[in-house]
């Protein structure tokens, strides 16, 4: 597994050197995020962590510019900030997942892992999943709606459209959905959820016939309700 780092503090950065090294991580580090854009657009990652804050260009503004170049490259997030709207921003902008600081590398890895898994589970099978209006191909992760192509989805918009398409007119709640989309027991706010659907129904048009609320329960994806 190959991770890019983007750091600014040299403590943070040679702890999680130190520990990659032991989990046979090949890491590399860039202290702002200019650096980092250009050392991401010359290698060849699999996984992103980002610091929020840094010189040059944070790491919201750098998470947003990889996800304007179409790539779905895993991205966590690490920050100080521990707010509801500070979390919802980094998931608008397109991160996979958010690490609080102080944080353990153990807590670290553990996400690194998880998210991984569910990027693997997501591509391995070849199929497509068809319904309707929809076409997904788990192979390519192309997305198309009524033949015309869907742009722009995140790793975890396009596993949660995946998992609704995969279990039509099913209820699920908010907390089932992170169980088995984000694929472990997640501690962070269950609006989470909220913010992924409303990020699918403005990239689908007409995305609000297909993504329903169920009033204090939670989600169903159906494309014929009355």
């Amino acid at each position: 597994m190959k991770i890019l780092v983007v750091e600014d503090n040299p403590s943070v950065s040679s702890m999680l050197e130190l520990f990659f090294q032991k989990e046979a991580i090949a890491g590399d580090f860039a202290a702002d995020g200019l650096e980092g854009f250009a050392k991401y657009r010359q290698g060849d990652y699999d996984l992103l962590i980002l610091d929020w804050m840094l010189p040059g260009m944070d790491g919201i503004a750098l998470c947003r510019k990889i996800r304007e170049l179409g790539d779905s490259v895993p991205i966590i997030m690490l920050t100080a900030k521990d707010s509801e709207s500070d979390q919802v921003i980094g998931f608008e902008m397109g991160a996979d997942d958010y690490v609080t600081k102080p944080f353990s590398p153990l807590t670290l890895m553990a996400r690194i892992k998880a998210v991984m898994r569910r990027s693997q589970k997501a591509e391995a099978p070849k199929e497509t999943v068809r319904t309707e209006h929809f076409a997904v191909n788990k192979e390519t992760r192309e997305v198309q709606k009524d033949g015309e192509p869907v742009q722009n989805l995140t790793p975890k918009e396009f596993e949660l459209l995946l998992f609704f398409m995969q279990h039509p007119k099913q209820v699920f709640s908010r907390e089932q959905i992170l169980e088995q989309v984000w694929g472990y027991q997640y501690y962070g706010d269950e609006r989470t959820v909220d913010v992924h659907i409303k990020r699918l129904r403005k990239k689908i048009a007409g995305g609000e016939q297909f993504f329903h609320t169920v009033w204090g329960v939670g989600y169903k994806f159906e494309e014929y309700a009355d």
